[in-house]
């Protein structure tokens, strides 16, 4: 189980490499990775998608062992754009991962996103595991990714109640996840 000594904390510019090597090795052995996820979130700091306090790490005895981003998105119709956020990515060391600290780092984001007045969340990712949190099929919602991706992998959440009401299109990535 996770130590109770764990705190979840925005991360500051001190934090930053410790950040990239820990998503680095969190993604070393992942089979669907391209294993440059490190180097998304460097380029998502430096963009105008970024959110500080939407970028948490997970502390234990001093040490960072998770990271969460969420960053700023649209979702188009054709005629209207709403506002969402990315989860991208949810990192954990590897000798921390299966304790529940990449959850714990969802939940979260989610209450900080909420809280920051974000309705919605879009995600590409384990079919199993984000189900957990809430997630759904984001096809249910008449909403599409722009990837090659099976759909059960294309998911979504509403942060508050009916917070994807009338909203439908195509996912609008900020162009930092394209490079």
């Amino acid at each position: 189980m996770v130590s109770i000594r764990m705190k979840i904390r925005q991360e500051n510019i001190n934090d930053h490499k410790h950040v990239f090597d820990l998503i680095e090795a969190a993604f070393t052995a992942e089979k669907y990775s391209d294993h440059q996820e490190q180097f998304l979130v460097e380029r998502l700091r430096k963009s105008d998608a970024f959110i500080p306090e939407l970028s948490l790490v997970a502390v234990i005895d001093g040490k960072i062992v998770g990271h969460i981003l969420l960053t700023r998105l649209k979702i188009n119709d054709g005629q209207h754009s709403f506002d969402s956020l990315a989860l991208a990515p949810v990192s954990v060391l590897p000798k921390f991962q299966g304790n529940g600290i990449g959850g714990k780092l969802i939940i979260a984001s989610h209450h900080k996103a909420k809280a920051l007045g974000y309705k919605s969340i879009v995600l590409l990712g384990h079919k199993d595991y984000y189900p957990k949190f809430g997630y759904q099929r984001a096809d249910r919602y008449n909403i599409a990714l722009p990837y090659d991706a099976p759909k059960e992998n294309c998911m979504v959440i509403e942060l508050v109640k009916n917070g994807l009401a009338g909203v439908s299109g195509m996912v609008k990535y900020p162009k930092e996840f394209m490079q």
